[in-house]
């Protein structure tokens, strides 16, 4: 199977996963399953929606499947496709199969086919990853799932959560829980204007900020240096 053999795609509901179209059910299964046990951190606690194309599949092979997910901790909410079978198993198994308007028409959007001829191939080295700008306050009990980079324009506070395969940056008050580079990326950092969260990882490394205060709040960058997470003024 190849490298692109599974695309994923953080949205306001969980994760969207789309699975090569000319693989079959067993084959598109194995990798979904694969993907997940390879990015455990990543996956833990994720809503999941996957979609089938036109792959036809049964109410039976949809039970087996919720219950494969389930047992690592991943919850399979939707079912999107194009297959009358497979959307009406997914129904009788309470599974959506639609999503959000709003969603829809970022997925309409960021899908749309591009020919090779209109675009230059993107140098990551030079241009960056992938990611997802959050204009607003993370509030307790949201979270953010992203696989690339996560910008957040406001407050994350206690309670919340954003986890990431890339960099955090925070535009406002660190007070909630972040993981950055969850797939292991020991080079992710976390920014933010005034960091205090409730705990900081990046990679397998694990911080919590000290009981006494600070001064006054300044931005700061965190990554890992010799095995450890280290803080220092953001911009010296």
């Amino acid at each position: 199977m190849g490298a692109n053999a599974i695309t994923i795609k953080g949205t306001r509901s969980g994760l969207i996963v789309t699975v090569d179209a000319h693989l079959d059910w067993a084959q598109a299964e194995a990798k979904l399953i694969e993907t997940i046990e390879g990015q455990e951190r990543f996956f833990k606690g994720a809503r999941v929606a996957l979609q089938l194309g036109d792959r036809p599949v049964d109410r039976e092979t949809i039970r087996k499947l919720r219950e494969k997910l389930a047992s690592r901790d991943v919850d399979l909410w939707a079912l999107l496709g194009t297959s009358p079978e497979a959307i009406r198993a997914a129904r009788r198994e309470g599974l959506d199969t639609d999503l959000p308007e709003a969603e829809q028409a970022e997925e309409a959007a960021t899908s749309a086919p591009v020919s090779d001829g209109e675009l230059p191939p993107i140098d990551n080295n030079e241009y960056g990853a992938s990611g997802v700008l959050v204009k607003t306050t993370l509030r307790s009990g949201r979270i953010i799932r992203h696989v690339g980079h996560v910008v957040v324009i406001g407050d994350v506070n206690p309670g919340s959560q954003i986890i990431a395969g890339g960099d955090i940056v925070v535009f406002g008050r660190l007070r909630g829980t972040v993981h950055a580079g969850a797939n292991g990326d020991e080079d992710a950092m976390v920014c933010a204007l005034d960091m205090r969260p409730t705990q900081l990882r990046i990679a397998n490394h694990v911080a919590i900020s000290p009981e006494d205060k600070k001064p006054r709040p300044r931005p700061e960058i965190a990554s890992v240096r010799e095995g450890q997470i280290v803080a220092e003024e953001w911009g010296t």
